[in-house]
């Protein structure tokens, strides 16, 4: 866990698959959800997360989470409980903007999930994300990159609308003079413009 760059201060060592089949186990629970969190364990955390009730979970459950995100695989995957919430587009803009390296990336992992999965919103919605990604494209911290990145590319292949206007975003990230935005918009065009995505998309 520690060679891939996940904190493991407070780790069991307990895998993603073995942690879900006990979610699966255990069903919905969002007062174990709670309880679970409240323990600091990192496993338990994630637990909480794939157990949590989306409608249950607060504005104020969400601030408190994100606060006590220490590790980037705690954070992406607890945004999978985010996104299902009516809070998700609003802390994504919200947090983009915060000093907190791992409540950064929770806004960029929150737009790089909902691409994929809130297959209902508009284009608009994803649309003013566009803005938000170039501007905090010059943050060089590894995890907070590597989630803008993630979150243009996964924005740019929702469909081929989206797709024209990620490229542009991309080259317009590419052309600032940051070396992390540099690479965020270079890396983000090879997938972007990739015959394999484009024809995707044609589908």
């Amino acid at each position: 866990m520690a060679r891939f760059g996940i904190n493991v201060s407070n780790a069991l060592g307990i895998s993603i698959p073995e942690l879900r089949q006990i979610a699966k186990q255990i069903g919905t629970n969002h007062a174990l959800a709670l309880k679970l969190w409240a323990s600091g364990l990192h496993e338990a955390r994630l637990l909480a997360g794939f157990i949590d009730d989306p409608g249950m979970v607060s504005e104020a459950q969400l601030e408190a989470w994100a606060k006590d995100f220490d590790s980037w695989d705690l954070c992406d995957q607890v945004c999978g409980l985010f996104e299902a919430t009516p809070f998700a587009y609003g802390k994504a803009r919200e947090w983009s903007s915060r000093p907190e390296e791992f409540v950064k990336r929770a806004a960029f992992a929150l737009m790089a999930g909902l691409a994929v999965h809130d297959r209902e919103s508009a284009d608009s919605r994803f649309e003013e994300f566009f803005p938000i990604l170039a501007a905090q494209a010059g943050d060089s911290r590894n995890f907070v990159r590597k989630a803008v990145n993630w979150a243009l590319r996964n924005i740019g292949k929702r469909n081929r609308h989206l797709n024209r206007l990620a490229v542009r975003w991309a080259k317009t990230i590419a052309g600032q003079e940051s070396q992390s935005a540099r690479w965020i918009g270079r890396d983000a065009l090879r997938e972007l413009t990739a015959e394999k995505t484009l024809a995707r998309l044609k589908r």
